[in-house]
């Protein structure tokens, strides 16, 4: 039988196999207007808009920092195009403020910053690290604090900036809730289970922070969880017939009241990361054209079940937290996926990110939350 460990190990986060190549596409307009969350900068919802031409990104060089993983890194991994880097993510009524690592650096320094997720939660916590790292002038004085590499593997990663006293971690949660062992009694094809009413026990390690980002949805499917011989647990209780539409519900459910009850939102910022758009393609959802633009059509990805269950718990909670709605914004960037420019060329990758890409976009974003005027002040 396997254990809770060996079966969270067993396999990767590698989404399809195809043959990759090049379609093109026209640029992309405007995106379909989002859902008003309540989340805006100023009076702009942020997350309705369309991506532009801009020659000053990317806004860093993924080869000349050490915190971004290699099998991100496209273009040292053999993408002969840059095109990808070049786009800017403009709201429809208000523009992003140009990042300043340095201005950001000040705003955070003595602060703790928290990402909890899946590999797409590392993806930003790199990319976070990256855009700070061009305004360290000592970049010896930012390091792992274990001495650790980056890899997929480790459950915490923590880079500390010394020299402002920034601790940035990354805490890999992919459900977020607890996994356990297989309870008594239960039929042979149950390896593991996941208690829906149990947050993850290394939640007691994101309590003290003065920014928490959340996200969670790709490992919510079949063949992540069934297929693999998880099941759902509700108290003692085996659930052996739950959809996992279902399941995701309660464990939001679970990660809203955990919320509620042991986060000071008046000392903490709290941000829940929508579902990232991925660009399978094919009948079986198993074939990864890279393009070498953003499409001018979204194709129906702009809009997530998973996205929408977030907004919904979201909106219901006593506390305040905020919708990152990336879920329209990425739906056009089929040209900004990891395809096979990999450390793993042989298994193409249509939902991870290129780095520098469209993590970045995500990360101005958030430090435009962080620091606007209408916002929770730091």
């Amino acid at each position: 039988m396997a254990t809770t460990s060996s079966f969270f190990s067993s396999f990767g986060e590698d989404f399809g196999e195809s043959e990759n190549n090049y379609p093109e596409t026209a640029p992309v307009t405007y995106s379909n207007p989002v859902p008003e969350l309540g989340n805006s900068v100023g009076e702009c919802n942020v997350f309705e808009g369309g991506w532009i031409r801009d020659e000053n990104y990317p806004l860093y060089n993924a080869s000349l920092c050490p915190f971004a993983e290699g099998g991100f890194n496209c273009l040292a991994n053999g993408r002969k195009d840059r095109g990808y880097t070049n786009w800017k993510w403009k709201p429809k009524n208000c523009d992003i403020p140009r990042f300043n690592a340095r201005e950001i650096l000040e705003k955070l320094r003595g602060k703790r910053v928290v990402f909890v997720g899946d590999s797409l939660s590392r993806t930003q916590w790199e990319s976070v690290i990256c855009m700070l790292m061009t305004g360290v002038d000592d970049k010896k004085s930012v390091y792992e604090v274990n001495g650790n590499q980056i890899t997929k593997r480790i459950r915490f990663l923590g880079v500390q900036f010394s020299s402002f006293n920034l601790r940035i971690d990354f805490y890999r949660s992919v459900f977020l809730v607890k996994p356990g062992p297989v309870p008594r009694h239960s039929p042979k094809r149950v390896k593991s289970t996941l208690k829906l009413d149990k947050l993850d026990d290394i939640s007691k390690e994101w309590i003290d922070t003065d920014v928490l980002i959340f996200n969670s949805g790709h490992w919510w499917t079949r063949s992540k969880l069934f297929e693999m011989g998880c099941y759902f647990q509700v108290g003692g209780s085996l659930k052996l017939g739950m959809p996992t539409t279902t399941a995701f519900r309660a464990a939001l459910d679970t990660w809203a009241s955990w919320v509620e009850t042991m986060i000071n939102t008046n000392r903490t910022r709290v941000f829940f990361r929508t579902f990232e758009s991925s660009h399978w393609s094919g009948r079986n959802r198993n074939s990864c054209k890279v393009t070498r633009q953003p499409s001018s059509e979204s194709r129906g990805r702009d809009r997530s079940p998973i996205s929408d269950m977030i907004i919904k718990v979201v909106k219901r909670m006593a506390v305040p937290v905020t919708v990152m709605h990336v879920t329209p914004m990425g739906a056009f960037r089929g040209d900004a996926h990891v395809g096979t420019w990999s450390d793993n060329p042989s298994v193409p990758d249509c939902s991870h990110w290129c780095l520098p890409g469209v993590p970045d976009t995500w990360n101005e974003i958030l430090f435009s939350f962080l620091l606007s005027k209408n916002g929770t002040p730091l």
